[in-house]
């Protein structure tokens, strides 16, 4: 029997959300057992936290189907439970994952923020297959921004749609999405458009059905990932980018809000990046093995 909290990061107003399993002291289990808790919790990821010897902490995560490096949103969940339950107090954490030592800023407000590793730009994409697995015409993506692979821990592959109507209109091919990530060794696709209302700079949507996520209502790496993107283009200012926030979810009725903070050096390089968030509606159920 194993205990797992469920709970819903990045929730907007306490509400929606992106729903993450949390298993705490889970170093008795072996990884496929960690396997078989998250393919029947059957969240997009659960992390299982164990003792770690490099960092304070360390976490693994799971999609149903896959072990995956790193994930913002289990992360979010994870130490906003710890907070909650005052295992944790306000502070700076360090932590061990996939994709490298992180740092995790638990704030007084509950707000967790999760730095990630530096951006790497990747391949810019031909469009057309693009919009051709997500079922559009390349003229409904944005003319003046590239399709591009971008990772903060995971390779992301980044679609410009050029508005949000059309953006929650979208029902992609799934099995097209699947064919295109595995040549290009990406997760997933996160779509975004920028014509939203003021004070929030994105609205967003996330493809990663090889990894078993249809579509996910808040992802941390892909908003990191999508925040270094637009500054590396153009679309936000050094300033604009050290407070955005990034709407996701609308077109799955989970409405999210996921924060960033990029900072950048006296040259123009990008130097952190942090995806923060709050998580709500914690509940506890058990698992058989």
């Amino acid at each position: 029997m194993v205990k797992v909290y469920t709970l819903d990061a990045f929730a907007h107003n306490h509400s929606g959300g992106n729903p993450a399993g949390v298993v705490l002291g889970a170093d008795s289990l072996t990884a496929d057992q960690m396997q078989q808790v998250a393919a029947k919790v059957g969240f997009s990821e659960t992390a299982f936290m164990e003792e770690s010897v490099r960092a304070d902490y360390k976490l693994r995560y799971f999609t149903p189907g896959h072990e995956v490096d790193v994930c913002g949103h289990a992360t979010i969940a994870t130490f906003s439970l710890m907070f909650s339950q005052g295992q944790i107090r306000a502070g700076i954490y360090s932590l061990e994952t996939g994709a490298g030592i992180l740092e995790v800023n638990v704030q007084a407000d509950g707000y967790i923020y999760l730095a990630q590793a530096l951006p790497q730009f990747g391949d810019i994409l031909d469009k057309l297959p693009i919009a051709e697995s997500l079922r559009i015409s390349p003229d409904a993506l944005d003319a003046d921004l590239p399709v591009q692979i971008v990772s903060t821990g995971l390779r992301d592959i980044l679609v410009p749609v050029h508005s949000v109507d059309m953006l929650r209109r979208i029902e992609p091919d799934s099995a097209q999405i699947i064919e295109i990530c595995r040549q290009h060794d990406a997760v997933g696709y996160h779509l975004f458009a920028l014509d939203t209302p003021a004070g929030t700079t994105a609205e967003c949507r996330n493809f990663a059905p090889l990894y078993d996520i249809p579509e996910e209502s808040a992802t941390g790496t892909s908003n990191g990932a999508l925040l270094c993107y637009l500054y590396h283009h153009g679309r936000l200012s050094a300033e604009q980018a050290r407070e955005v926030v990034l709407a996701q979810g609308y077109a799955m009725n989970q409405p999210s809000e996921i924060r960033g903070r990029l900072s950048v050096t006296a040259d123009q390089h990008i130097s952190k990046i942090e995806i923060g968030g709050i998580a709500a509606n914690i509940q506890l159920i058990s698992i058989d093995l």
